[in-house]
């Protein structure tokens, strides 16, 4: 996504009406008291306040039906975790299957996985030593330096237990954990991963901070700070422009996914003393990523370390999930539409293209272009090994494994906001239902779509006794000649790029109709490459498949946990035979039944329709599809023609759909006129 898109949200509009109007991508700056934490300018609502619904709730459920839901009944990491009172790991899986697996549970109000995780957060609490440090913290640990990253992560992930369950037993361990921190920061500085993940020590110290008040909480946050990595120093070097060398050397500054939980660290850091610097450097972190090794799906490349914008390098699946974070975290901090919009082209692409439609199986690494999934040797990644990109248990690493679980749930959980004049923002469109209060009045808020296959979102606003609240509508920067009609009032205008506030007094129920239309487009890509995008999704060629078991022998591989490869029955060589300038007249979309499996190649509510020709030349080349162009030769020119095969229609669907895909597709000559 290039500079222009990514700053779209940020367009200002003007008043259309005394109660209907329209502002900014960012919104005003919320009040603080001198010395204190400075207010985000959106607040997330507390966790389980909203429940997926249509869609997005058959998505959790396939969640809580696959790994998710059993990850904890045999992957020993999980399962006989030191943390639950095991001998197996205990540093980070546990803590990582839990932040995704709490706001799960919660949201889907599933008593039983509820009942395990209390299980597992009791034994955690119970055994937090006297000192304050948990169990599986060293008891040498003074002599023997501790990397403090997962402490930072459990606290965070025991924060979120807090506030679903109220436990204040839960809320006590984390205080006296980050005591013990403080006191052992002292001792020994952070390094390694805890210092380059610092700030995620900053959402359980803030969350303690506010229900205590009590000074040392910030001293804590700023030490952090100031042992901590400074990201914008590391950009400023101009290191990070350059793509990692295939088979080159892993260095933490590079690291995808401490990129991309590092996304969020100006947002945290500005909430300590509003630094004119952090809120400017939130947006000009994610630019320089973007321009250097941005992908069509919303992530940057990171096969571990980033490696270009070549839709052939990987990105790693814990990356997707933590730039959702990241984003989440942007968006309520700032308020600013550009990272809301972000979020979802993240959470509709990526995230579950990585991720096996039954929930079962997951990639380490996904490409935007993915011929095959196979077990490669002459595999081109950074630094990551042959099994990659295999549909798996645990396929190059477990960090994924244990870590992906939180993609969806907090998706949910940042769905809407509340904001700092009694209003609720609707921070990213799926359908769900929320219940709060507004003002001392009970207020449920139902939003029925079949978005982001759909135009059309009915949001229905029922209210215990006649209030006065705004809601904040968020209008993607894509959404040009958006509308909203208020019950049987008339159609008004909405703005592209900005939040619309409608503020009035709700009665018994209401109901607001919003469509956001959804005009394709063409962008240019790698290589002067070509990718369809229509909304906030991205589209790719529908490839047929077959699925072959592998590592049969390997720990825990009986399925449906199981590993794969994935092969092509299908042809993959196409290029586009369209004219960029007028995709519509070459492009056709058809609405289909979003099927049970809402992100699959059967189940993808929308499917497009495109000329395309074989390319008989582009071919496998070392297990990948061959890098489909060079700088220096122009594939659209008519005078030296790549391809003489006769032109076909073929079938796009939502990236997000696909396992094997052409999501970046080489130029051909427009059709002749």
């Amino acid at each position: 996504m290039n500079r222009r898109n990514f700053l779209a949200g940020v367009a200002g509009a003007a008043v259309v009406g005394p109660t209907l109007t329209a502002q900014t991508g960012t919104a005003p700056a919320a009040g603080r008291a001198e010395g204190d934490l400075a207010a985000p300018h959106f607040r997330p609502l507390p966790l389980g306040t909203i429940q997926p619904a249509g869609w997005l709730r058959r998505q959790l459920q396939i969640q809580a039906d696959g790994l998710t839901g059993h990850l904890d009944e045999f992957w020993p990491d999980v399962a006989r975790s030191r943390w639950f009172g095991g001998e197996a790991e205990g540093w980070e899986r546990a803590p990582y299957w839990l932040d995704g697996a709490i706001p799960l549970a919660w949201q889907l109000r599933d008593t039983a996985l509820q009942a395990r995780i209390t299980t597992y957060v009791d034994h955690i609490v119970t055994h937090q030593r006297k000192d304050g440090w948990y169990g599986p913290y060293p008891l040498d640990a003074v002599a023997t330096r501790y990397d403090m990253w997962a402490i930072l992560l459990a606290n965070k992930v025991l924060a979120q237990y807090h506030e679903a369950t109220g436990d204040a037993r839960v809320l006590e361990a984390v205080t006296r954990s980050v005591r013990a921190m403080a006191a052992g920061l002292s001792r020994t500085p952070l390094y390694d991963w805890g210092r380059f993940r610092w700030y995620e020590g900053l959402v359980p110290i803030f969350h303690v901070y506010e229900r205590s008040r009590e000074p040392w909480l910030l001293d804590l946050a700023r030490t952090l700070r100031t042992q901590g990595v400074d990201f914008s120093r590391v950009f400023a070097s101009g290191d990070i422009a350059i793509p990692t060398p295939r088979r080159g050397l892993w260095t933490w500054t590079r690291h995808v996914v401490n990129l991309a939980m590092a996304t969020k660290a100006a947002a945290l850091s500005w909430r300590l003393d509003q630094r004119p610097e952090d809120r400017a450097f939130a947006t000009e972190m994610i630019e320089t990523l973007d321009r250097h090794h941005g992908q069509v799906n919303g992530m940057f490349s990171g096969d571990e370390c980033v490696s270009g914008r070549n839709p052939l390098q990987g990105t790693e699946l814990c990356a997707v999930v933590e730039f959702m974070y990241s984003l989440e975290h942007l968006f309520a901090v700032f308020g600013t539409v550009a990272f809301a919009d972000r979020l979802e082209r993240v959470a509709f692409n990526a995230l579950p293209a990585t991720i096996a439609p039954d929930g079962w199986s997951h990639q380490y690494d996904q490409q935007v272009n993915q011929a095959q999934c196979t077990i490669n040797p002459e595999h081109g990644w950074s630094t990551n090994g042959p099994e990659s990109n295999l549909f798996g248990l645990e396929p190059n690493y477990g960090c994924c494994t244990s870590n992906m679980h939180q993609g969806w749930p907090k998706f949910v959980a940042h769905a809407w906001m509340r904001s700092a004049d009694d209003g609720l923002v609707a921070a990213a469109w799926g359908p769900c239902e929320l219940s709060t209060t507004v003002r001392d009045v009970p207020v449920t808020v139902s939003v029925v779509t079949d978005y982001p296959f759909r135009e059309e979102i009915t949001v229905t606003v029922a209210a215990g006794r006649p209030v006065r609240f705004p809601l904040h509508l968020r209008v993607p920067a894509w959404a040009d000649g958006a509308s909203l009609r208020v019950a049987n009032g008339a159609t008004q205008p909405l703005a592209a790029g900005t939040l619309h506030r409608l503020e009035r007094t709700w009665p018994a129920s209401t109901t607001v109709m919003l469509r956001l239309p959804m005009t394709p487009r063409v962008t240019e890509r790698y290589h002067r490459a070509l990718s369809i995008e229509r909304g906030p999704l991205v589209y790719a060629l529908k490839i047929g498949e077959q699925w072959t078991r592998v590592n049969a022998a390997a720990p825990h591989r009986e399925p449906p946990h199981a590993d794969y490869e994935v092969r092509p029955t299908t042809p993959w060589n196409y290029g586009l035979v369209l004219d960029p300038a007028h995709p519509e007249a070459s492009l056709s979309f058809d609405e289909r039944p979003i099927g049970a499996q809402p992100f699959s190649p059967d189940g993808a509510g929308m499917v497009a329709s495109v000329p395309a020709r074989r390319i008989p030349d582009w071919k496998l080349a070392h297990g990948w599809a061959a890098e489909m162009a060079i700088p220096e030769r122009d594939w659209s020119d008519p005078a030296r023609p790549v391809t003489t095969e006769p032109q076909e229609t073929v079938t796009l669907i939502p990236y997000g759909c696909t396992n094997l895909r052409i999501a970046e597709f080489p130029r051909l000559p427009p059709p002749r006129a």
